[in-house]
């Protein structure tokens, strides 16, 4: 995988895997590329050279002989709708209501009843314990209240996969916890595939089957979580977690 901005590589000779089910945390210093990789992920931003796969298919780019390929738009649409994500700054649209932000995209991508969008977000504010703010303006949400929105919008796709990215670092600390609550809760009771940037260090302790140290766009050293917060083989990865924690 490789990704340039103008002249400035981001990432180069980028490879790893997320198996189905998987948690997987991205920790490293801001600038070294671990947003970068979802929003290519999320098809936000456009591969340099590389592919990336998802269940085993190619998302944007295919080989075709020697030749590396783009797909068309309405392949990679498709594929797009296996994946979430939920950004660092909630973009919910101010003019819809709290429900109606979480149903708009079950009914106009997915082709879903308003009642059967409905009953589901109705269901997920629930499970983000918003039930009371359905018909609220996300205006007159506290920061945290958005997130947890934002939260139960991307599960209304019912995506295989969730991408998290930074996803209470615009929050207040007291209101960060609530948030965190939510992700355990969605870590622990579905089989979602989540890749997940984080600079809370106790939530990806807490939720990773595996967490990958990145510096410069490269892989530094990956491994379980226990492993890669007590006793990390890298110098790297040792000053990193001894600065953040």
């Amino acid at each position: 995988m490789l990704k340039k901005f103008g002249d400035h590589t981001v990432l180069e000779n980028l490879n790893f895997s997320v198996n189905r089910g998987e948690r997987v945390t991205l920790i490293g210093p801001s600038g070294s590329g671990k947003t970068t990789i979802l929003r290519l992920v999320m098809t936000l931003e456009h591969l340099t050279g590389g592919f990336i796969y998802v269940d085993g298919k190619p998302l944007t780019h295919e080989q075709r002989g020697d030749r590396r390929v783009e797909r068309k738009p309405k392949d990679v649409a498709r594929m797009t709708t296996k994946i979430g994500m939920v950004f660092q700054h909630f973009h919910l649209f101010p003019n819809m209501s709290v429900i109606e932000n979480i149903t708009e995209a079950p009914i106009h991508v997915l082709g879903r009843s308003k009642d059967e969008a409905r009953t589901r977000g109705l269901e997920l504010l629930e499970q983000v314990g918003l039930s009371d703010k359905a018909n609220e303006h996300p205006t007159r949400l506290s920061g945290g209240q958005q997130q947890r929105v934002a939260i139960a919008r991307a599960l209304a796709m019912d995506p295989e996969i969730l991408l998290l990215d930074e996803v209470t670092s615009a929050l207040d600390p007291e209101i960060v916890k609530d948030v965190l609550w939510v992700l355990r809760e969605v870590a622990n009771n579905t089989d979602i595939t989540m890749l997940i940037v984080t600079h809370e260090m106790q939530f990806a302790q807490d939720v990773s089957d595996r967490v990958m140290m990145f510096d410069g766009g490269h892989i530094v050293e990956e491994g379980p979580p226990d492993v890669m917060f007590s006793n990390p083989s890298q110098e790297r990865t040792r000053a990193f977690l001894q600065a953040v924690l």
